[in-house]
């Protein structure tokens, strides 16, 4: 029975690896359970099954998103007996924001003031692989992304990236409201990168422990977000068209806080 347990392990491993993804209300539970990195669980919509209110648990527990779609979605990602339930793995390994924080805070910690990337609900996978390179170039300590409505962090991502979401600590928080209120319990300044803003970017201090927040390419940010913000820096433009892209402007800014932190 072990070698037989032990086989079947090594076929799911398998289909992970290949396919990144795994299907059945059991084995999706198990992963949960395991540690995995999962991305998003999608669940046919109706579904009734005696294991979906443990499954329900398992995915408020871990803080996984989840969505419920037709049976035809599924279909379309499994050759197998899928029971209604697919959940796709991560490519990124995700961090607790809480210890981001409290090892920046550690005696041993670089010279440098910390600063961390807020991205809300950035949708693009190629600006999301953009803004974790430069991030990675300038000794950003962490990105901060939503657990819905944002790029999904595949393989696609990593590669824009040039795998630096692969050495990028990656923050996946359910609501970004707090994620503002926490930092700021820790003494972090929040600036708002925005067309809106009143203050130049040169003009931010970013000596000081800082989150930057950069919004969704089209809206930009929240403006429950924007309230929050201690400050709301804005780059210079002097064209006809109104803005830059999001990792365009993500790169001026980091690339600023990189200077002014190493005077």
């Amino acid at each position: 029975m072990e070698r037989i347990s032990r086989q079947r392990d090594n076929e799911t491993l398998r289909h992970r690896d290949n396919k990144q993804t795994v299907y059945g209300l059991r084995p999706v539970i198990e992963a949960i359970d395991s540690g995995q990195q999962i991305e998003r669980v999608l669940i046919q919509n109706g579904l009734n099954s005696s294991l979906l209110g443990e499954l329900r648990s398992k995915m408020s527990e871990h803080n996984v998103p989840f969505q419920y779609v037709p049976v035809e979605k599924l279909n379309k990602l499994t050759s197998g007996n899928h029971q209604g339930v697919v959940a796709t793995i991560g490519a990124v390994k995700y961090y607790s924001l809480t210890d981001i924080l409290e090892s920046a805070q550690a005696p041993d910690c670089p010279s440098m003031q910390p600063l961390l990337v807020l991205l809300d609900r950035v949708t693009d996978v190629r600006n999301m692989g953009a803004i974790a390179r430069t991030a990675e170039c300038t000794g950003v300590g962490a990105l901060i992304v939503p657990d819905r409505g944002s790029a999904a962090m595949n393989e696609d991502a990593v590669k824009t990236s040039s795998g630096a979401l692969l050495r990028l600590p990656v923050c996946r928080e359910p609501n970004l409201k707090t994620v503002v209120n926490l930092v700021k319990q820790y003494g972090y300044q929040v600036v708002a990168a925005t067309e809106k803003g009143a203050v130049h970017y040169r003009d931010v201090d970013f000596r000081k422990p800082t989150l930057l927040i950069m919004g969704n390419e089209e809206t930009g940010i929240s403006p429950e977000l924007l309230k929050m913000c201690d400050v709301r820096a804005k780059l210079p433009i002097v064209g006809e068209v109104a803005s830059l892209n999001v990792s365009v402007a993500a790169g001026v800014f980091m690339y600023e806080a990189l200077e002014q932190r190493q005077r």
